[in-house]
C-alpha cells in the first residue's frame, strides 16, 4: 500500500508501506474514501515542528469499513464512517465529560493520508453515516474528521451566543469553519480578520458581516474601532502564533471569551497582561468526536456545506503538490482522492 510519509522539511514522498491491519480486537480497517492536508501538517512539512524519522502523514479521513476487530459492536463491515484524529474510547471520564481529544486511553490516528487506515477504538471513535453518502457530500463529511470539528470547538470554547460579536483571528480553513460555525450558533456580527480576496469572499459566504485586513496592533485598533471602543464579545483564535494571541487578547472585551484551537509556536502569555485583560481563555485539541453527531446531522441534511473549503481537489498520488500548494497558499486546503 502506498502512504504519504514526510522524509524531511519539504519532503513528502508517497511510497510503499506495509498495509494496515487489525492488531487489537477494538480495531477497525477502514477503506479512505476521502483525505486532506490539514494545517497543522504544514509546521513539520516547514521544519517548524522537527521529525526524527520518516513519519506518515494525515489525521482527516472517512470511508468505509472493511475489517472490525472481535470487540467491535458499534460499527460493521460495509458502513461508511468518520473519526477524530484521537481515537478515544467515549466511555472514561474525560470523555464523557466532553474531552475525548484528552481520553484516558487516547491514541493519535495517523498515515491516513493512504487507502487504508487502522482505526483503534472503533466504538468510541468512528461514528456511521445513515447511508452510503452521493459523492458531492464526501468533502463536508470529510471535514467533519477535524477541521470543521476544530472550528465549532473555537466557537464553542469562545462562548459564542445569539446576536453577539464575534471576532476569527486567522483565515485559514479552521478560522473560515469558525466563522461558519459562529453564523450556525447564532453571532449578530461576524467580523473575519483576513488579508486575501479569495478567503474574503469565502467568509462572507460562510456568515461573515466584517472584514478586517490589518494584523497586530492595526488590527486590534480596527475591531475597537468597529465596537466603539470595546472589543468583541467572542474572539477564535485559529493560528497559533505569538501575534494572533495576542491580536485575540487584545480584541475581546473585559468579560469576553477566546476560544483557540491553532496549534501553538512559541506563544508566551504575561501573567499580568493576561490578568488585567480579564477574558476566559479556553481551547485545545478540538474534541471533535463530542460534535459528530450534531454536525453530521447538519451535514447530511445540507443545511451546512463546510466541505466548501477545500478549493484544490488532487488524486493521493500527487501529494507533494497538495502540501506545495497549501504551503504557499496557492490553495486554503486540499482534498485527496486515493
Amino acid at each position: 500500500m502506498r502512504v504519504a510519509v514526510l522524509h524531511a522539511p519539504k519532503d513528502v514522498r508517497f511510497e510503499d508501506r506495509p498495509a494496515p491491519a487489525i492488531t487489537q480486537p477494538t480495531d477497525a480497517v477502514i477503506r479512505i474514501a476521502a483525505t486532506c492536508v490539514c494545517g497543522s501538517d504544514l509546521w513539520p512539512y516547514r521544519g517548524v515542528s522537527p521529525i526524527d524519522k520518516p513519519t506518515p502523514m494525515g489525521h482527516e479521513y472517512c470511508g468505509v469499513v472493511e475489517e472490525v476487530g472481535s470487540a467491535v459492536r458499534s460499527v460493521k463491515r460495509g458502513q461508511f464512517v468518520i473519526g477524530s484524529f484521537f481515537a478515544s474510547d467515549n466511555t472514561c471520564r474525560n470523555c464523557k465529560a466532553g474531552y475525548q481529544t484528552s481520553c484516558q486511553h487516547r491514541e493519535l490516528v495517523g498515515g491516513a493520508q493512504s487507502g487504508r487506515l487502522r482505526v483503534p477504538l472503533a466504538d468510541g471513535t468512528l461514528v456511521a453515516t445513515p447511508d452510503i453518502p452521493p459523492d458531492d457530500l464526501i468533502p463536508s463529511l470529510l471535514t467533519l474528521s477535524d477541521v470543521m470539528g476544530t472550528g465549532w470547538f473555537a466557537a464553542d470554547a469562545a462562548s459564542v451566543k445569539p446576536g453577539k460579536t464575534v471576532a476569527v483571528v486567522g483565515d485559514g480553513a479552521v478560522g473560515l469553519l469558525g466563522v461558519l460555525s459562529a453564523k450556525q450558533m447564532g453571532a449578530g456580527r461576524i467580523i473575519a480578520m483576513s488579508r486575501h480576496e479569495t478567503r474574503q469572499k469565502l467568509a462572507r459566504e460562510f456568515g461573515a458581516t466584517d472584514i478586517v485586513t490589518e494584523r497586530g496592533d492595526d488590527g486590534i485598533a480596527r475591531i475597537q474601532e468597529l465596537t466603539d471602543g470595546v472589543g468583541a464579545d467572542s474572539v477564535l483564535e485559529c493560528v497559533g502564533t505569538q501575534e494572533s494571541m495576542m491580536q485575540a487578547i487584545h480584541s475581546t472585551r473585559p468579560g469576553g471569551s477566546i476560544g483557540y484551537v491553532g496549534v501553538p509556536h512559541d506563544v508566551t502569555l504575561k501573567g499580568d497582561e493576561l490578568f488585567f485583560a480579564h477574558v476566559r481563555l479556553h481551547g485545545g485539541p478540538a474534541p471533535v468526536r463530542r460534535y459528530l453527531p450534531e454536525l453530521l446531522d447538519l451535514v447530511w441534511k445540507r443545511k451546512i456545506n463546510p466541505g466548501k473549503v477545500f478549493d484544490l481537489t488532487l488524486p493521493l498520488d500527487r501529494v507533494a503538490e497538495a502540501y506545495q500548494a497549501m504551503d504557499t497558499r496557492r490553495a486554503i486546503k486540499t482534498l485527496l482522492q486515493p
